[in-house]
């Protein structure tokens, strides 16, 4: 059984936004439903769904970073 475990982006300043994660969202979403139209094998399926969870895992932190109120020190510095 596979476990979600984070996404190991490599450091750098620009994390994926969310309209980026949303297309790649998007991508893996037509492909599974291709690789179902095409009666693709269960490792491939199982390979495609767990990039879905991790899109939809890495999608999640990134809206909750958009959209959770900043910390007041960081507020009054900007």
């Amino acid at each position: 059984m596979t476990t979600l475990r984070p996404l190991r982006f490599p450091r750098r300043r620009v994390s994926p936004t969310v309209e980026s994660l949303t297309e790649q969202l998007g991508a893996l979403t037509r492909e599974r439903q291709d690789l179902r139209t095409n009666d693709a094998s269960a490792i491939a399926l199982e390979q495609n769904r767990v990039a879905i969870a991790r899109a939809q895992w890495a999608l999640s932190y990134a809206l909750i970073d958009r959209h959770l109120p900043k910390p007041a020190a960081a507020q009054s510095a900007a």
